[in-house]
């Protein structure tokens, strides 16, 4: 057999290897989906530099990702916001890096959830340096990285076996998981994460929204909920309430000394959280003492009776819909207050 015909052979077959592989996980329901990686977050962090007095950057975990819909805003602002805001981390390094890095004084919307907000500065600590290796990729990443991803994109979009975000969700489709979906014998060796599927859909503007399937699907919002009870049991560190503060004040001082407006926003908590934040981080010691301490505009929503009210499927993040109305209505308390840049008449 010739070398041109076997390497046909080899193509032919690998096409049909691939196109096997991808149909068998389009029948499991799988679709193609993009990552909310470093290289997401890189990219829509380098918008920043060029980013004039009317823009909006918001920061924050994963409340401000999913509460904050980018269409909405931008259709009742005409500015659509720059979003910057990391799951399981404190907005605290992303902030600085804003402040100390950039020359931005627009608008920093900036997410406060309490357990993550005011978790450490510790740079080690979890909360901290999954925010901060964001930055330091951000820094760091060559060329030939951005080069690399911009070429991935197209194929994230288009192979549904492609999914393998930096979480590891369970349901990612990579090898890792695969290994680790195999259970052999007892293990004994601690506490076990219940299995974390993948529960959002990010655009490549980082705008997320939550799936469908949490609101309709109670078992599906129930096994994420497993998952932050075991994120906030056992022996957890004390919240270091004076040193986050003390951090975030100095650069909410500087921000604002240059003429930055800054925001914060206390997105909405139900269930078993919005108890467990109410008994740890009581507002008046909290909240109301970071606004008091670095002088910013704040949104509680609890202040707002068109900011409440909302069913949250798993405790933490409001379903699409119900985000497109928190926004909606966030945003026009902030225009009525002259807090928030407009481009519409």
């Amino acid at each position: 057999m010739s070398l041109k015909r076997s390497l046909v052979i080899a193509v032919i077959l690998s096409l049909l290897s691939i196109a096997g592989w991808e149909v068998h996980w389009r029948a499991q329901g799988y679709y193609p989906e993009l990552d909310d990686d470093k290289y997401l977050w890189a990219k829509t962090r380098a918008k920043v530099e060029d980013a004039g007095k009317n823009e909006v950057v918001i920061v924050g975990s994963s409340r401000a990702l999913f509460d904050l819909q980018l269409d909405v805003w931008e259709e009742y602002t005409g500015i659509r916001p720059i979003q910057l805001a990391s799951p399981g981390s404190t907005p605290l390094p992303i902030f600085s890096d804003l402040v100390n890095q950039t020359d931005f004084s627009g608008t920093a919307i900036v997410g406060v959830t309490p357990g993550l907000f005011f978790s450490t500065t510790y740079p080690k600590a979890p909360p901290w340096n999954r925010a901060q290796k964001r930055v330091d990729f951000y820094r760091e990443r060559t060329y030939a990285q951005r080069l690399n991803y911009a070429l991935w994109v197209p194929l994230l979009n288009t192979f549904a076996f492609l999914a393998n975000d930096e979480e590891n969700w369970v349901d990612d489709l990579n090898l890792k998981n695969f290994i680790d979906r195999i259970q052999i014998g007892e293990r004994t060796e601690g506490p076990t994460m219940p299995p974390f599927y993948r529960f959002s859909e990010i655009e490549l503007d980082r705008n997320v929204r939550m799936k469908d399937k949490v609101v309709i699907d109670t078992t599906f919002a129930n096994s994420i909920k497993k998952v932050w009870k075991f994120f906030v049991s056992g022996d957890r560190p004390p919240p270091d309430k004076e040193g986050t503060i003390s951090f975030f004040a100095k650069d909410a001082e500087k921000f604002m000394n240059r003429g930055g407006n800054l925001i914060l926003v206390r997105c909405p908590a139900d269930g078993f959280l919005l108890e467990l934040e109410t008994q740890n981080f009581p507002r008046e010691d909290f909240w109301d003492e970071l606004v008091q301490q670095t002088g910013a505009t704040a949104y509680h929503y609890s202040d707002y009776k068109v900011l409440t009210g909302f069913d949250l499927p798993e405790w933490s993040h409001l379903s699409g819909p119900d985000a497109d109305l928190f926004t909606k209505e966030l945003v026009n308390i902030m225009i009525a207050d002259q807090n928030l840049p407009t481009l519409n008449n």
